[in-house]
């Protein structure tokens, strides 16, 4: 597996800026779902990071599975 937990971090920072973007422009419904894909994809970084595949949409479901020390 190539280790991309940069490439998730900059998507996930880019989500947040755009959701910024568009909350000051009165669009509610995007600012939060870029949210809660900014969360995922960060989320991931962490996995891609400990070299572990992550599967899932669910930010609650991924949290869970990271090891008991993150």
């Amino acid at each position: 597996m190539v280790e991309r937990s940069s490439d998730w971090l900059k998507q996930a920072k880019r989500d947040l800026e755009n959701a910024e973007y568009e909350l000051k422009g009165g669009y509610y419904e995007w600012p939060c779902f870029l949210s809660k894909q900014a969360a995922e994809k960060a989320v991931k970084a962490v996995f891609q990071k400990l070299r572990v595949e992550a599967f899932g949409h669910s930010v609650a479901g991924l949290l869970k599975r990271l090891p008991k020390r993150f």
